[in-house]
């Protein structure tokens, strides 16, 4: 696939790495000579330095031939005229752009985007897919990742396997035996950050983080089984009223009245906007790394510190700072890759990546076949899909037991028909079911191969 990724920062870079990676032709368009210095340095890739909107730079990048353009620049503007100039000169099919103003996500403008006004195909907005990650954290404490597949019927969780796991040193397949009624699947096993796809003869040990797959209603006992019956936040602490900070509190404020929310905003103007707008929320002036500051929001009483500022050291120290003075736990925004090994010796508890949320999105529009969900896990060392089942799928027929998959993949959970199905041996997919699944890196191309149409279908 030939792609065109206009900017080179985290994003834009993180997207290139993962997709030339697997071998598609990229080239990367960006003002920042040093940036595209640095893509030209250490990935295989095309650097073009120049503004990405422009005609010719388009035109020298490739755009003639492109199959997609990701148009992933700091500026909305600069994103829509870019995929605009791909459609009207360059004819490219698939055209993405990353727009962070609220302004122009506005329900009442829904069609501002369609094909009769700004051809873009794919909107992606950071701050909301982040804004709901980070909800999805808060309402599951016990989770060190939570995505969502199948009209939200099946829920994938990262769980860790403390010492009091009662699952620990059993065999994956004695499971299924002790709780038949459980629609739990563990499909993956990170250990010692080494990434493991487990068998039926594999058993899980104190440390782990394992990837379960089950249904909506049966989250809280899946956790509860996993040793993680943490209640939910009431009272939470915001550090950071950006814009991914305010939506998170006013979504708190919608969807649960009774928490109780403080916003930390350390700018005097931004903190007077967020509180005209928010309805129960306090809202505090200052610096999330002001002791007196935190103690006067009752830190040593809070059930949990969100840090989302844009500063990821004021994210990680005021984590810190709070568990320090009393509070229960913390979840932190960490935009610098490096940061995140970090994490867990400094005592946070749960940290959210900008970038692989926003690259997951992205990757769910480059990858082929029925593709209708992705998440990228452990630094895109594996992804999490979902998949329809098309009539010529080789998946189709015949029984889990006799299909000849990947040791990279294992099937975690069926929905069939708004009924959500466990994957045993005898279990045989159907035409337009939509399968999640866990694939490693290795194994991607493979699935996509799965769950596309074949020439002799037509």
């Amino acid at each position: 696939m030939r792609v065109i990724i206009c900017g080179a920062g985290q994003v834009g870079y993180g997207i290139a790495e993962r997709l030339a990676a697997e071998d598609n032709d990229i080239s990367v368009i960006d003002t920042s000579p040093e940036l595209i210095q640095a893509v030209r340095d250490t990935l295989d890739v095309r650097g073009f330095v120049g503004h990405g909107a422009h005609p010719d730079v388009l035109a020298a990048a490739g755009a003639d031939q492109a199959d997609m353009i990701i148009a992933a620049t700091l500026y909305d503007e600069v994103n829509i005229v870019a995929c605009e100039v791909a459609h009207a000169l360059f004819n490219v099919p698939t055209k993405i752009a990353r727009i962070r103003a609220q302004a122009y996500l506005h329900s009442h403008y829904q069609d501002l985007f369609s094909r009769d006004h700004m051809p873009i195909d794919v909107i992606i907005s950071p701050e909301l897919e982040v804004g709901e990650m980070v909800l999805r954290r808060i309402a599951l404490p016990g989770a060190s990742d939570v995505v969502r597949f199948a009209n939200d019927e099946i829920v994938v969780l990262g769980v860790e396997c403390l010492d009091d796991c009662p699952l620990i040193n059993t065999p994956l397949l004695q499971l299924t035996e002790l709780f038949p009624d459980l629609p739990a699947t563990v499909m993956a096993i990170i250990r010692n950050d080494e990434l493991l796809i487990p068998g039926s003869s594999d058993q899980m040990r104190a440390g782990d983080i394992a990837y379960v797959a089950t249904t909506k209603l049966q989250v809280q006992r899946t956790l509860a089984l996993f040793g993680h019956e943490e209640p939910e936040a009431k009272r939470i602490i915001i550090a950071g009223g950006g814009n991914i900070g305010f939506y998170v509190a006013q979504t708190i404020e919608a969807r649960q009245p009774r928490t109780k929310v403080k916003v930390i905003e350390s700018s005097l103007k931004r903190a007077n906007v967020i509180a005209d707008d928010l309805r129960n929320s306090l809202v505090l002036h200052g610096s999330a790394l002001d002791q007196k500051l935190l103690i006067e929001a009752e830190i040593q009483d809070a059930d949990l510190l969100v840090a989302l500022t844009n500063d990821d050291q004021v994210n990680l120290l005021a984590a810190v700072m709070a568990k320090r003075l009393g509070c229960q736990a913390n979840l932190v925004l960490i935009n610098n890759p490096d940061y995140l090994d970090l994490s867990k010796s400094l005592g946070i508890d749960a940290h959210i990546s900008p970038r692989a949320v926003t690259i997951s999105r992205v990757l769910q529009h480059v990858r082929r076949g029925r593709i209708r969900a992705v998440h990228s896990v452990q630094k895109g060392r594996a992804e999490i899909i979902e998949a329809e089942a098309l009539e010529t799928s080789p998946m189709v027929g015949a029984s889990l037991r006799d299909l000849d998959l990947p040791p990279g993949l294992r099937i975690g959970a069926i929905y069939r028909s708004g009924e959500v199905i466990k994957p045993d041996g005898n279990v045989r997919i159907k035409p337009k079911d939509r399968v999640v699944l866990f694939a490693t890196s290795e194994t991607v191309k493979q699935v996509e191969q799965m769950f596309r149409v074949s020439l002799e279908f037509f």
